[in-house]
């Protein structure tokens, strides 16, 4: 009877390396499903006039909701640090956007700057550099990841303070 009264302590196993980068590597390819999700969608329904900006606040909310889901689900440190490969695909793009050539129709006479906002944000007016995919190649999936991650460690702070 006294053995019935005491509770089992489980006791964690520490995460390993190869389990840590599987986790990390797998939330981020949920959170890029997630925005081509909604890039599918979009190009399913074909919405007329559309602003970029619209379209990168939904790259950063609908990643950021289904990181929230499954960090609730599965709760995982691993998935509040994925902002850092859309942060390191954005560096990535950035410098070949700035090696890229200019000329008449291709952000001729741009500064640095200047490639990178009209690549990346099409502001004022689009760079003509990767073809004016600059945010579907850049910006998006970028906003994505960090997305997510955001979703995550909203997840994860709610299970920390939570009862």
């Amino acid at each position: 009877m006294d053995t019935l009264m005491h509770t089992e302590v489980r006791e964690r196993k520490a995460p390993t390396l190869a389990g840590q980068a599987a986790s990390f590597f797998l939330h981020s390819l949920l959170a890029l499903a997630s925005w081509a999700a909604l890039m599918l969608l979009g190009y399913a329904v074909n919405p007329v006039g559309i602003p970029q900006w619209v379209i990168l606040l939904l790259s950063l909310a609908v990643p950021l909701a289904v990181g929230l889901i499954v960090a609730r689900i599965r709760p995982s440190e691993m998935a509040t640090a994925v902002w850092l490969v859309g942060l390191i695909w954005a560096m990535i793009v950035g410098i070949y956007v700035l090696d890229l050539p200019t000329g008449p129709d291709r952000c001729f006479q741009c500064t640095a700057t200047e490639k990178l906002s009209r690549t990346f944000f099409s502001l004022p007016n689009p760079s003509g550099l990767i073809d004016d995919d600059g945010p579907f190649v850049g910006t998006w999936p970028a906003a994505a990841l960090v997305g997510y991650s955001i979703g995550a460690w909203l997840a994860m702070r709610r299970r920390r303070v939570g009862p």
